[in-house]
């Protein structure tokens, strides 16, 4: 049977199309159905969502179906809505992202917020900011846009991540604020050249439990920037135990953690006598999602 959206009907208008549509995501089990039909048919047409509710007679010329069909089928496949528009609002901004890059959410947002609380104002000196696993680029770009006055760097040990990320500062205008540079974590950053901040979106989701997630995570998004290996703390214990060494005195290192892994992190920062100061921040379910670490 064809599917309904390539037929010529009257009804096959705007309002019609997103009422189908509904119900078919619906029934298939995808996540916000009424919202997700509208983000892919207000990608289709080349309008944002309130374009659509002022053009609800509008019918749909068959060029138009198939390219909405097909977004439609990819999504039915749980591919995320993200690698399918191809962009991603973070923060304040809007970024570009691909299978390549973690899809960037609301939870890193506490990181930057926890960033901005914490920048010197004023600044007796320039700033040095480093930005690590930076994926997209959505922390250190999302800083440089909200606070331009630093020095920013961002590394990544994908080629690819880095191009992306390179690209959205371009597109977010601060392409003259940020450096990238490829590095697993401290591999290519010299002690000569301590930060006041180093902050992090590294990978802490146990090994184990990778299979047992969404597929719209286990089959799309990056394996390289879930997995934190057995119990989830391999590249945060990286962190925790060489930071101190790239960081100027009193300087914070930021790094976000998964929500049961406050114990633990905790237990980590209390082994390295160069932290001061262990602190936690809560995300917006009230989840401890990010440790503060200041060093001596």
């Amino acid at each position: 049977m064809q599917n309904p959206i390539l037929q010529k009907a009257p009804e096959w208008n705007i309002l019609g199309v997103l009422k189908w549509t509904t119900g078919y995501f619906a029934d298939h089990h995808v996540d916000s159905p009424r919202l997700t039909a509208e983000i892919l048919l207000a990608e289709t047409l080349g309008i944002d969502r309130v374009g659509l509710y002022v053009r609800f007679d509008q019918p749909l010329t068959e060029d138009e179906r198939q390219r909405f069909r097909s977004l439609v089928k990819r999504r039915i496949r749980k591919e995320p809505v993200s690698y399918i528009i191809g962009r991603r609002d973070f923060w304040k901004i809007s970024l570009a992202v691909t299978p390549d890059v973690l899809i960037p959410r609301p939870d890193t947002e506490i990181i930057v917020e926890a960033a901005l609380d914490l920048m010197p104002v004023p600044m007796e000196k320039p700033l040095r900011f480093l930005d690590m696993g930076t994926g997209s680029g959505a922390i250190a770009i999302s800083l440089a846009h909200s606070f331009p006055g630093p020095l920013y760097f961002a590394s990544d040990i994908s080629p690819n991540a880095l191009r992306i990320a390179a690209g959205n500062a371009v597109l977010n205008g601060v392409a003259d604020r940020v450096a990238f540079f490829a590095s697993r974590w401290f591999d290519a950053v010299s002690a000569a050249c301590a930060f006041d901040m180093i902050v992090s979106n590294p990978p802490y989701i146990p090994s184990g439990q990778i299979p047992h997630l969404a597929p719209e995570i286990t089959d799309y998004e990056p394996v390289l920037a879930l997995d934190g290996d057995g119990d989830g703390l391999r590249d945060i214990a990286v962190l925790v135990s060489e930071g101190p060494g790239f960081l100027v005195p009193g300087g914070i290192m930021i790094l976000e953690i998964g929500h049961d892994q406050k114990p633990a992190v905790e237990k980590l920062a209390k082994s390295q006598p160069n932290w001061a100061d262990i602190a936690f921040r809560k995300d917006y379910a009230g989840h401890d999602r990010a440790v503060v670490l200041r060093r001596r």
